[in-house]
């Protein structure tokens, strides 16, 4: 017992008392025994990790094993999407179970209306304890909880600041290891053992700038990362707004800011060197961090490298990082599994691992989201549910983010509102063939960064439709021939018959979600 409650609070690399937590090691007391009769769920949710890191998702890159131990005890939805590729957006969806334009949040500058109707809010309710811990990025103060303790804004991974009922604080240590302290210090010493809970643990990792923590520096140091085929897509055969994108490996990522080569320059790296990254860091993690980057940096300056040769070490340098941001959160993910195994939890807990949104990793020349692009528009779901979900269960449905709340408040025995235009997943849980939607939809709202248009679009078991509306472009994808989505076939006579279908389908759902024009 002594061993494992000290093995779940070593992710800080300070003691708990030192990171300002209050925690001490798990008493000895026997684990709960009787289990209520509606389950406790954990919610862990990332931002931007793309299913291509995840081994139950068939990763060529990096391990999981405590994401893909919820996978293998649970379901993996294959073909799980997003409705909106972009931080705020999705986790408005989330909450909501509707899209964007019902929810109000079409974009990150958007600020969430808290006074409608969330799942949290319904769960709390009928006699549920909630509980939001970490990331939040909706500008308003949570609402539906018992209990929050959220970043600021899209949070810092060294000696992140959080904001609660109480004030703001800053607390030591990495930000995917804190989130986690402070979900295990309120499920261990704040909830009400009488109630069932909800608890929505939420990283920033692997949200960029990718500062992995100092005990992962030398991961994937000595190794070459697969390079994704089409790393030097020239986007042609696609949209004009494609080969426009401001998101680019070669030509858009900070020599500081993204890849941790100073000297800093203008704009970001800049502002990166001012305190909003490094700066954060004590003298001890800093000293660490350089001893790391020195000798690499210095390598890498004495290369001179150019054209594709450079292209090849950004992405190594991006995506060593990436996957060691990752790396924490699998870690943690343990720890939280570890604790309700030892609590006497784990089997009536429905833990649930998902991502906001999908990312790139390389594939078309790009980092980031947003883009309808499997990449972007796929996002990994798995969930753990003893007694529901049969251990192995894959799950290729077309399945997506508005579909949590409704399924989640059905597991604890909540009639879903009308209102909400998500379904409920239980269905499919049980019986993974069952009936399913056709098509799902998709809409991009914001116009700012990265120069990403927006667009709409549908989705169907083999194939996309996207449109580009303020330029009036289409493209069309047979997901089947083409799945890195290299060539839209539009104008294809051959594909004409279902291009004009997916017009249909693509209009049938605008009425249904009733998208204003």
């Amino acid at each position: 017992m002594r061993t494992l409650s000290r093995r779940l609070f070593l992710g800080t690399g300070v003691s708990a008392a030192a990171a300002g937590l209050g925690l001490a090691e798990f008493p000895a007391f026997a684990a709960e025994s009787a289990l209520p009769a509606r389950p406790n769920i954990l919610f862990i949710f990332s931002d931007d990790h793309a299913c291509a890191a995840i081994g139950a998702y068939g990763s060529r890159i990096n391990e999981t094993p405590s994401i893909d131990r919820i996978a293998r005890e649970g379901a993996v939805f294959l073909n799980n999407t997003c409705c909106n590729s972009i931080c705020a957006p999705s986790r408005a969806a989330v909450l909501t179970g509707k899209h964007s334009h019902a929810n109000g949040q079409r974009t990150n500058l958007d600020t969430f209306d808290g006074s409608q109707v969330t799942f949290p809010k319904l769960l709390q309710q009928s006699g549920y304890q909630t509980a939001l811990i970490g990331k939040w990025h909706l500008r308003s103060d949570p609402t539906g909880f018992d209990h929050w303790d959220i970043l600021t804004g899209q949070g810092e991974y060294y000696n992140p600041d959080f904001i609660s009922p109480e004030g703001k604080r800053r607390l030591y240590g990495y930000n995917t290891d804190v989130v986690t302290d402070l979900s295990i210090r309120w499920m261990q010493e704040q909830r009400d053992p009488a109630k069932p809970f909800l608890l929505m643990c939420q990283y920033k990792a692997p949200h960029r700038t990718w500062l992995p923590n100092i005990k992962h520096l030398d991961l994937y140091e000595d190794i070459d990362i697969p390079e994704p085929p089409n790393l030097f897509d020239d986007y042609s055969g696609r949209t004009s707004s494609l080969a426009k994108n401001e998101a680019t490996i070669e030509r858009h990522m900070y020599m500081a800011y993204d890849l941790q080569v100073p000297p800093p320059e203008e704009g970001k790296d800049a502002e990166y060197s001012r305190g909003n990254a490094l700066g954060r860091m004590s003298p001890a993690q800093r000293r660490a961090w350089d001893a790391a980057f020195g000798p690499r940096n210095e390598a890498f300056k004495k290369a001179k490298l150019q054209g594709k040769d450079l292209v090849r070490w950004k992405y190594q340098r991006y995506i060593k990082n990436y996957l060691r941001c990752i790396a924490s959160i699998d870690e943690n993910v343990g720890r939280l599994l570890d604790y309700l195994e030892w609590s006497g939890q784990l089997d009536n807990t429905i833990v649930i691992y998902a991502s906001d949104q999908g990312f790139y990793l390389g594939e078309h020349g790009i980092y980031d989201k947003r883009w309808m692009y499997e990449e972007s528009l796929r996002m990994p779901l798995v969930v753990r549910w003893p007694g529901a979900i049969a251990a192995g269960t894959r799950i290729e449905a077309l399945t997506q983010n508005i579909d949590f709340a409704p399924t989640l408040l059905e597991a604890a025995g909540v009639t879903p509102p009308a209102e909400m235009q998500g379904r409920s997943l239980v269905p499919l849980m049980r019986e993974p063939a069952a009936p399913w939607r056709d098509a799902i939809y998709y809409h991009y709202y914001e116009v700012g960064e990265h120069g990403v248009p927006k667009h709409d679009g549908v989705r169907t078991a083999r194939y996309k439709l996207i449109h580009f509306y303020d330029a009036d472009e289409w493209e069309f994808f047979d997901l089947e021939k083409d799945p890195h989505e290299m060539h839209s076939v539009y104008s294809d006579p051959a594909y004409a018959q279902q291009v004009a279908d997916l017009k249909a389908t693509l209009q049938r759902l605008r009425t249904e979600y009733k998208v204003p024009e």
